[in-house]
């Protein structure tokens, strides 16, 4: 029998943060369902675990270097489903959130594509629900942080089902046949902005995006800084750059931004933290107007 969702989820050998996801879908959903775990790079004892304490789940093994929008692919070209819900690992469900975006999928119209939940920080702060447009004057504010995506506008209400404009990758339901035809997640971004474009994809092919305020996931992001950043913003900016159009001025903005950011670091203590924020800052720099992948990129400077 042909499940109604197929749900994806990617997993950087992680169990802690995964397992309390899983339970939480199985916990509160009733709609048919299959679920797909992407499991990156597991050490053969946590794959061990997954398998043993989650037999309904079907797993995916990922052990070569690979993004979000390649992980996520793995799955989805496997999916069943009419429709794919997409989550993050470290996202809990407290109420049905898949059985209620099928319901809201279901009394949309006919060219609606996808459509999101309320995503909800640890401390119950919003984090998004519905996004607008992106453009490249909208990400270089987003880069001073001045774009509040949390302030009520066309894109982001408080109550209700609304049509909305592009997706947060945390957090979503799409039609299958939709999300097939465009070829799913676009592989050429390692590290976003995937989710942006494929909203901004669906509408250019003439679909809308919805979301519902009504229906809160909680998104449990961390806000702590490793190592590998130093490696995944630079990759970041990078394919923020390739969605964008490679704008002149945007690479000298981002450019002469991080210039600074290196110099206030020569002038801080040098602490761990302290010593990777340079050391972003300089990467991005010397990436900015490089022509590499976003992957190469990463590779590069990947401790």
């Amino acid at each position: 029998m042909m499940p109604e969702v197929s749900i994806i989820i990617v997993c950087m050998d992680r169990p802690d943060i995964l397992f309390p996801c899983l339970d939480s879908i199985k916990l509160h959903n009733t709609v048919a369902y299959e679920c797909w775990v992407v499991a990156y790079l597991f050490s053969p004892g946590n794959l061990r675990e997954l398998k043993e304490k989650y037999p309904w789940v079907k797993v995916l093994e990922s052990t070569e270097l690979r993004g979000f929008s390649e992980n996520n692919n793995l799955a989805l070209k496997m999916a069943g489903g009419r429709y794919c819900f997409v989550v993050n690992d470290d996202t809990v469900q407290k109420v049905p959130v898949v059985d209620r975006l099928v319901e809201d999928m279901k009394r949309l119209p006919d060219n609606a594509a996808a459509v999101s939940p309320r995503i909800v920080l640890a401390d119950g702060r919003l984090q998004t629900c519905g996004r607008g447009p992106w453009s490249p004057w909208r990400y270089a504010n987003h880069y001073l942080h001045r774009v509040d995506e949390t302030r009520p506008s066309r894109w982001n209400k408080g109550a209700g089902l609304f049509q909305t404009y592009t997706l947060n990758g945390a957090c979503f339901l799409i039609k299958t046949d939709v999300f097939r035809d465009l070829g799913w997640f676009d592989e050429r971004f390692f590290f976003t902005p995937e989710d942006i474009a494929l909203g901004h994809a669906l509408n250019a092919a003439g679909y809308t995006v919805w979301a519902d305020a009504d229906v809160p996931i909680t998104h449990l992001a961390g806000g702590s800084v490793s190592a590998m950043e130093q490696a995944i913003k630079p990759a970041r900016v990078r394919g923020s750059m390739l969605f964008y159009g490679e704008p002149l001025w945007l690479k000298c903005f981002i450019w002469c931004y991080e210039a600074l950011r290196a110099c206030k670091y020569c002038f801080l203590p040098l602490t761990p933290r302290n010593r990777i924020m340079k050391k972003t800052a300089l990467n991005v720099m010397k990436t900015v107007f490089s022509h590499k992948t976003p992957k190469e990129i990463f590779i590069q400077f990947k401790p």
